[in-house]
């Protein structure tokens, strides 16, 4: 079966930043179980990683859409 595999990489102006970020989406990524897709989730400093594989387009964009509107609403929160 073919699978879709790749990373993204996100920058934050700082570890902090980074950090906060990180552990919030962290509740999410463990809490949450994937049939038809996967995703590795890390911090390397002030970047997050995310690391995926699907088993098809519409798994990868549903699993890819959740991720970053997480990203964003932590983010959003944590410059209030």
């Amino acid at each position: 079966m073919n699978r879709i595999a790749g990373f993204i990489e996100i920058e934050f102006p700082s570890e902090r930043m980074a950090k906060i970020v990180y552990e919030s989406v962290l509740f999410e990524h463990l809490s949450i179980p994937y049939r038809r897709s996967e995703v590795k989730l890390k911090r390397e400093g002030n970047k997050i990683v995310l690391q995926f594989t699907a088993r098809d387009n519409s798994a990868l964009r549903g699993t890819l859409n959740s991720y970053l509107r997480w990203i964003k609403v932590a983010l959003d929160v944590a410059e209030l």
